[in-house]
């Protein structure tokens, strides 16, 4: 789909929901996403949601899950209704389209950048992200969902077994033998880890599953996480594991790590085996990072090395025991 093509698209939806919504187009990746003006004039955003990716139930649920974590009191972003009072609308060409209102903040950094700030700084930043998530997670488990609720399942097999959510990582075309080698091997460990946390009463249920920089929102004070497109059953660890991937290479990881730990300790306590298998995680988001490349990015696209070069070099470190980070 073009931009001129999608910008048609988004005037089309937008009169489901006002007749002078002004269109802006924002971002054109997994879903085509544009500024609007809402009825009372507020800001908001407009989603022209991926064909083929979730299905209709999927949409109306992580709508209606947002919704509920708004009202909870969560800084997310909340559904706006349709005239007609619904959370979404089908357009003639059968994509799904959705609107949310705006929420305030810039995102906490961009991936493949080095992070602004000093490490004292990033430490604080990344405090207030691990808060914010383990209020995603308490407030949840206070939700009843509906029994029509439909969302992707982030578990082992989500994340490890024939056919996981995200692709067959190990089987990526661009990865030499030794490489495949290595992540096959990734594989079959992070297994064998993950069904010995999950035996041992692992923290499971509704997550965000998509923690980049560039979803999480920062006001100089508070993190507020968006993008909820991805969003399923899981491991709550592989939230934390997500929003630490991109900030391996950071010279203040360690502070990074801190933050984020203490942050979320502080509305959800972490066991000794918690922090014993965030590693495992960062890892397994590299992995899905890898397998996310094969349908999507074209054969030669740098990120392809890039992803395979980060989920080799972390789990060479994670089979071989060394320590990804330090917690202070």
């Amino acid at each position: 789909m073009t931009e001129a093509e999608a910008l048609t698209l988004a005037e089309e939806a937008a009169l489901n929901w006002t007749s002078g919504a002004n269109p802006r187009l924002l971002s054109h990746r997994e879903n085509a996403v544009f500024a609007v003006t809402l009825p009372d004039a507020a800001r908001g955003v407009l989603r022209l949601h991926r064909k083929g990716y979730q299905s209709e139930e999927a949409i109306r649920s992580e709508l209606w899950w947002m919704d509920a974590l708004a009202e909870a009191g969560l800084g997310v972003p909340r559904p706006q209704r349709t005239v007609d009072g619904a959370l979404m609308a089908r357009l003639a060409d059968g994509r799904i389209a959705s609107v949310l209102n705006w929420v305030e903040g810039r995102p906490i950094g961009t991936g493949g950048e080095p992070l602004d700030g000093t490490p004292d700084e990033q430490m604080r930043r990344y405090a207030s992200v691990g808060r914010a998530i383990a209020q995603l997670h308490v407030a949840t488990d206070r939700i009843t969902l509906p029994p029509w609720f439909s969302r992707p399942h982030w578990d082992i097999d989500g994340l490890l077994g024939s056919a996981p959510f995200w692709g067959r990582f190990w089987d990526h075309p661009a990865a030499s033998e030794a490489e495949a080698l290595l992540l096959q091997e990734a594989r079959r460990y992070a297994r064998e880890r993950l069904s010995d946390h999950a035996a041992q009463g692992a923290d499971q249920g509704l997550i965000h599953a998509d923690l980049l920089r560039e979803n999480i929102l920062h006001d100089g004070h508070h993190a507020r996480l968006i993008d909820f497109d991805d969003s399923g059953f899981g491991f709550r660890l592989y939230d934390l594991g997500t929003a630490l991937a991109q900030n391996l290479k950071e010279p203040a990881l360690d502070q990074i790590a801190t933050g984020l730990i203490e942050g979320y300790a502080t509305h959800r306590p972490l066991t000794d085996d918690d922090l014993a298998m965030l590693p495992v995680f960062v890892m397994l988001r590299t992995l899905a990072s890898v397998g996310w490349t094969m349908p999507r990015l074209a054969p030669g696209d740098p990120r392809i090395r890039a992803y395979l070069n980060r989920a080799v070099r972390t789990a060479h470190a994670v089979l071989e025991g060394l320590p990804l980070f330090r917690v202070a």
